[in-house]
């Protein structure tokens, strides 16, 4: 993540307003949107006051794959899911233009729990094309709904979907700073830590269990792992001087860091068990911003050792480095895709900051965005996606754009949040 409090004078990005409360507008989508028919989930007449959820999975699941740009959504709010798919008329269905029906039941189970059904019904071709259950507790039904959502868009697509990831982002109330986690499609958000002093820098590990950051509560720079479980949390980096980018390895066991406590900002390895620092990177360049390879083969960081802010990477196995980005003299902020096979980052062009994709084998890079001012990139848990902060008429927004930049959404807001991260 970008830490421009720490080395602003390197990478000097503007701080960018947003807001807290998100909506999300769809401003791209793809050429060949799938159809498809999303009936309100229904529950036995008997047992309708007991069973009936509060909340509403099958407008759930349309908000999430409407929102996708990959999907045309059929007015199916008139209607009912039956109990058994064999009772709908799928012909009628196709007349109304859908490709794919979406059904599903919601029985109650032992303990208070709710089983939710789903049936995915191609229309076209009047066959099942999935079913499965889910049992939930009735504030566990939301996390249901994205489930049911990236099921489908694999069906449907081919890949998996990530709906029931969720983002972290640090949001400025006032005068108070509040790392958050949310949904993907930013609803259930959670304060993780706040504090008077500024945050930046969050990071999910692997497993989507702890967030390492950064911290300014003692007047300094120090990094902090935060376990999302119990709340508990340890100053991992609190060394004399700078301490800042976390970035965690793929078995979790160690962080990437950029300390200043013996050169100039350079970047170490630290043991979570163990507090013990190795030092990675030498020389007196600004090194920073380091982020491990999927495969633990690789780290990836930003430098100024070739006389302007680029990125690089590194063995981790004897230390030689790199240099990946060659075209402008301003890259930054690299993040991977999950198969290793993308990197994006931050990429100048006519003193506006853009996000940017490059294909790691062919060296072949794309602008993505056309905004004026885009940061922290950072894919999605399926590759197609990239979540951003950016500046849109003078307003912050967090937006998400797809890979191939053909599909692109904002999230408008009413707060400053900045440095999102999609976990899992």
């Amino acid at each position: 993540m970008l830490t421009r409090l720490v080395v602003a004078a390197l990478f000097a990005l503007l701080a960018i307003p947003a807001q807290a409360v998100m909506t999300i507008e769809i401003v791209g989508g793809a050429s060949n949107r799938i159809p498809i028919a999303i009936l309100p989930f229904g529950a036995k007449q008997a047992e309708r006051a007991s069973t009936e959820p509060k909340l509403d999975i099958a407008e759930v699941v349309a908000s999430d794959l409407g929102r996708s740009g990959y999907f045309r959504l059929v007015d199916g709010k008139d209607s009912v899911s039956p109990s058994e798919p064999k009772v709908l008329s799928l012909p009628v269905w196709k007349e109304r233009g859908a490709d794919a029906v979406l059904m599903g039941q919601v029985l109650p189970v032992s303990d208070g729990k709710l089983e939710v059904r789903f049936w995915l019904l191609d229309a076209v071709r009047q066959t099942e094309l999935k079913a499965m259950a889910y049992v939930s507790s009735p504030a566990s039904l939301r996390v249901v709904a994205h489930k049911i959502a990236d099921a489908v868009h694999e069906v449907l697509l081919g890949e998996p979907g990530s709906y029931s990831g969720r983002i972290a982002y640090i949001l400025k109330r006032n005068s108070r700073y509040e790392l958050q986690v949310a949904d993907a499609d930013s609803q259930n958000a959670v304060t993780i830590t706040a504090s008077p002093e500024p945050l930046i820098s969050p990071a999910w590990s692997p497993d989507g269990r702890r967030l390492a950051y950064v911290s300014f509560e003692d007047k300094k720079p120090v990094v902090y792992v935060q376990n999302l479980a119990d709340g508990k949390r340890i100053a991992v980096a609190k060394f004399r001087g700078s301490n800042s980018a976390p970035a965690w390895s793929p078995d979790s066991r160690k962080l990437a860091v950029t300390l200043s406590k013996d050169d100039t900002s350079q970047i170490y390895m630290l043991d979570i068990e163990t507090g013990a620092t190795t030092r990675f990177t030498h020389g007196g360049a600004l090194d920073t911003e380091p982020l491990f390879s999927p495969d633990g083969r690789w780290l990836f960081f930003t430098s100024n050792r070739g006389g302007t802010p680029q990125i690089y990477k590194a063995s981790l196995i004897d230390g030689s480095a790199s240099r990946v980005t060659f075209e402008g003299g301003y890259n930054v902020s690299p993040a991977l895709s999950p198969d290793g096979k993308t990197l994006a980052f931050v990429h100048r062009r006519d003193a506006r900051f853009h996000v940017a994709v490059m294909d790691l084998a062919s060296g072949q890079m794309q602008v993505l965005t056309d905004t004026v001012h885009d940061e922290s990139p950072s894919f999605a848990p399926n590759g197609r996606q990239i979540l951003y902060a950016t500046l849109v008429n003078g307003r912050g927004v967090l937006a998400t754009v797809s890979v191939d930049g053909k599909i692109r959404q904002r999230l408008s807001q009413s707060g400053d949040l900045r440095e999102p991260t999609w976990g899992h």
